[in-house]
């Protein structure tokens, strides 16, 4: 489970870049991202790799709160090639993660979960796209109901509840439906809020603010795809 999230950058404010290309290299970023790491966690569980380095797991999610932290507190020093090429890091360490997911659930599962989320996701950012509602309250809350989410998490290693199990779970889908909302009007509002400055903009600036916010909608749906996916896979 990867709940941890980068913070928003506001000092990015104050040059002006066009939000239709932003939108459009956040959706990209964040598809390649995907790609990544489904392509790395095809390749380490049909190979078997996963199983061969399986206690060299447990530092995977350290390794990815590292790049996490990296990336979204020195986004704005670092080269636009150099965040991207972090950020592809981050999603193929993040493949060897997932690829532990064929070994607990079927095929059809995992189908199903990556439709459902598809589905869910899409429909979510085109509601913080389109939304005149300011949802900064929301985030408020949603980041509240994450730490929440991480103790409960925490608490059920040891207390092994089914009953927790299963409100973690649809607590979990609610929560990252609702940021994914929540995530998609931040990146827009960033990018009004920069244009507004009316100062030109290049293309590594347009780098820049698109892949922090692939990785926050990177993060949203890969963590909406696990909690979906542990209750497809219930009886597992």
């Amino acid at each position: 489970m990867n709940i941890y999230r980068p913070q928003p950058q506001a000092s990015v404010l104050g040059t002006r870049v066009d939000l239709r290309a932003v939108m459009k290299e956040v959706y990209l970023w964040m598809t390649l991202g995907l790609l990544t790491s489904g392509i790395v966690a095809t390749l380490f569980a049909v190979t078997g790799l996963t199983a061969a380095i399986f206690p060299v797991l447990i530092v995977a999610p350290f390794v990815q709160i590292g790049l996490v932290w990296y990336l979204s507190a020195r986004i704005q020093r670092l080269e636009a090639s150099r965040a991207t090429n972090l950020f592809l890091l981050f999603a193929a360490v993040m493949g060897v993660s997932l690829s532990t997911v064929f070994y607990w659930a079927d095929l059809t599962d995992i189908y199903l979960a990556l439709f459902a989320t598809g589905a869910m996701f899409g429909a979510m950012s085109i509601v913080g796209y389109t939304t005149e509602m300011d949802l900064s309250r929301l985030g408020s809350l949603l980041f509240m109901a994450l730490i929440g989410l991480i103790v409960a998490s925490i608490v059920n290693l040891f207390w092994a509840s089914e009953t927790l199990y299963w409100l973690v779970s649809y607590a979990g889908v609610l929560i990252f439906v609702g940021l994914t909302a929540y995530d998609t009007q931040w990146i827009k509002r960033q990018a009004e809020t920069l244009e507004l400055q009316g100062v030109n903009s290049g293309a590594a600036l347009v780098r820049q603010v698109a892949i922090i916010g692939a990785l926050k909608l990177y993060l949203d749906f890969i963590n909406l795809f696990l909690y979906i996916l542990r209750i497809v896979s219930r009886d597992r």
